[in-house]
């Protein structure tokens, strides 16, 4: 039964025909309110995560539950379809399980709080927002494990439930679900702030009502969400032809011995409606990289990738979800089936922007990206200081941003452009460990007419004994370049230990043991390059090379020669540039730097690598029906 919605004033809302004016003064009172939100949560909630990096994500949305504002996506049709009781004035409720809400959200870290808003006994208009929580309990500190074989290694479930009923809080059932967590004061501060962010949207929307009459309110999201339809809808006619294209890219593993894993999609236009078929993907993982992908969250990436792309002005919300159908085989690894572990989907969800990038750009090369929004990595370190206080840091790592048609990609930059680092000031101050290095990696960037961007180097030394996680991807395939760029440098992970002994770490690993002293060197991959790198302005790579961007080594790539002072050999460098372009013939339009083979190949020979701590992974070839719970339990 879906969930009923209890009103003590069920009189209809009536169309109003509004003035633009009043529609632009409202529509930015809800880009403010969505701001307002934000705001209230950074400078409330504990965590780093949160507080300092910003993994949270805020939205007000109709009655109907479509999001008018906002960043993530829309929540409610999964909830309410999910949900089985009464949503009443005074309501809030929270859950993190994805397969209550079919992925609305995407794995257990992720609370998720949902408050009706009601004016005069009437629901107008629904707040939602949900940030990741440093620690939710599970198997491993962080409760992000790559070895879990079932959702119930990863932490505490909360089906969706009333935490405020009727505006009283649950004190039981919260204290039930803090007693689960390895940093219950934390989890208790960002949750009371999720709530406030919440009361913010409620006194928003309850002042624009007051001030502009419900019905015009009502109305005018309504007309907002036109809006964004009316212009996406443009955008998906010029854009996606009838014709089909087709696109696929790789993760590289999962964490327990098998990859890489295949992500597939099949992409058409029938008359207004663009059609997205992930037939063909990979089956789900015995592990936790599993994403399950919320046919509403795709469509968000779709909006927001068009959104940046063509005109940053439209209003980003759901108007458009309609014009969209995505399907997603079940039992595939963006599908799997409960109780799958989802803990570590990062690194599908990152690969789904690249994605959308190869299969966008098909029709029309010169506006196609180079990949490199390719993950999101992680790291973790926990333990007892030497007082005997607990620490757990989770932290995101940034990568190098691909190559654009409009000019170079930034250099060690986040996957979500909300996102911002933790300051290393705040890393030292707040847990036993230095800083000794934390710097773009030259030539990690595809060249290109457009460099692609670098990736970053983060260098831990830590102060304590302790264990940590690595979670990153990109380590055997490259960010790909596109129109004659090439490809991004692969991530790698050293451990230099304090006796000088060094190890090359696997890119997903839990409980490895650190001793005071022991160094980490993080370093994430690079962006892919767009466009003929031998077009690319010499006096450009000659300041790349002084700026420390690329090398002098690096600069060949480019077909461009440099003494040690950066000055251009233009006689050499005409010569050279010659002599590469006659060498490598016809430009295609994606270079994936090899096939898989040959990937395993070249990663197995490199030198950078120990080849043990990255084995030859078996394909996953999987059964062509998902496994049952008895055999997912093996």
């Amino acid at each position: 039964m879906p969930a009923k919605i209890i009103q003590t004033n069920n009189t209809p809302f009536s169309k109003i025909d509004l003035d633009p004016i009043t529609l632009d003064i409202v529509e930015n009172a809800l880009r403010n309110a969505r701001d307002e939100m934000d705001a209230v949560l950074f400078r409330t909630a504990m965590s780093p995560g949160i507080r300092e990096q910003h993994d949270a994500f805020p939205m007000i949305a109709n009655q109907d539950g479509k999001m008018v504002v906002g960043q993530f996506g829309s929540f409610f049709h999964g909830f309410q379809a999910g949900y089985d009781g009464t949503i009443e004035e005074g309501d809030v409720f929270l859950t993190n399980d994805p397969y209550s809400c079919n992925g609305a959200i995407s794995h257990l870290n992720d609370w998720l709080t949902m408050m009706p808003i009601y004016i005069d006994g009437r629901l107008v208009a629904w707040g939602a927002m949900f940030g990741h929580m440093t620690d939710i309990g599970g198997k491993v500190p962080g409760s992000l494990p790559t070895d879990a074989a079932q959702l119930f290694e990863e932490g505490v479930q909360i089906p969706p439930v009333k935490i405020y009923r009727k505006g009283v809080l649950n004190e039981e059932i919260l204290e039930l679900i803090l007693r689960n967590c390895r940093l219950p004061e934390w989890n208790r501060s960002d949750f009371n702030a999720i709530i406030a962010a919440l009361r913010m949207a409620e006194r928003r929307v309850v002042e624009n009502c007051e001030r502009f009459g419900v019905d015009e309110f009502v109305t005018a999201m309504d007309e907002m969400l036109d809006r964004n339809k009316m212009a996406m809808g443009a955008i998906l006619k010029q854009v996606i032809p009838e014709s089909k294209q087709y696109f696929e890219d790789f993760i590289d593993d999962d964490g327990v011995g098998m990859g890489p894993y295949k992500i597939a999609c099949t992409l058409w236009r029938e008359g207004d409606k663009a059609i997205f078929d992930f037939e063909g993907t990979d089956p789900q993982s015995i592990s936790s990289v599993n994403f399950l992908l919320n046919e509403e969250m795709f469509k968000m990436f779709l909006g927001a990738f068009f959104i940046n792309l063509f005109d940053p002005q439209i209003l980003f919300n759901d108007g458009f979800y309609d014009l969209v159908e995505v399907r997603i085989p079940r039992g595939t690894i963006l599908k799997p089936i409960r109780p799958a572990a989802l803990s570590c989907r990062t690194h599908l969800l990152g690969r789904i922007f690249d994605i959308m990038s190869g299969l966008l750009g098909q029709g029309s090369p010169d506006a196609l990206c180079a990949a490199g929004f390719s993950d999101s990595p992680h790291f973790m370190y926990s333990g007892y200081d030497k007082d005997g206080e607990w620490y757990q840091l989770y932290q995101i790592g940034f990568g190098g941003i691909p190559g654009r048609p409009a000019g170079d990609g930034a250099d060690g930059h986040s996957l979500w452009p909300a996102f911002t680092n933790v300051p290393n000031e705040f890393l030292e101050a707040y847990f036993p460990l230095r800083i000794r290095q934390y710097e773009t990696i030259a030539d990690s960037g595809g060249p290109g007419l457009h460099r692609g961007g670098n990736g970053l180097s983060m260098a831990y030394e830590f102060l304590e004994p302790g264990n940590i996680s690595i979670h990153d991807d990109r380590w055997l395939s490259h960010p790909w370049g596109v129109n004659g760029g090439l490809p991004g440098a692969r991530s790698t992970k050293l451990m230099v230990r304090a006796d000088g002994s060094q190890q090359w770490m696997e890119s997903k690993c839990d409980r490895i043991k650190v001793e005071a002293g022991d160094i980490l060197y993080f370093n994430t991959w690079g962006g892919g390059g767009w466009g003929d790198p031998f077009v690319r302005e010499a006096a450009q790579v000659a300041l790349d090379a002084k700026r420390g961007l690329i090398t002098i080594d690096g600069a060949r790539r480019y077909g461009v020669i440099l003494s040690a002072d950066c000055a251009i050999d233009q006689r050499g460098t005409d010569d050279l540039r010659r002599k590469m372009a006659a060498e490598r013939g016809n430009v295609e339009t994606f270079d994936f730097g090899g096939t898989m083979e040959e990937l395993r190949a070249r990663c197995k020979a490199d030198t950078t690598f120990d080849p043990p701590s990255q084995p030859v992974f078996q394909k996953w070839m999987g059964r062509s029906k998902p496994p049952e719970l008895a055999q997912a339990a093996e």
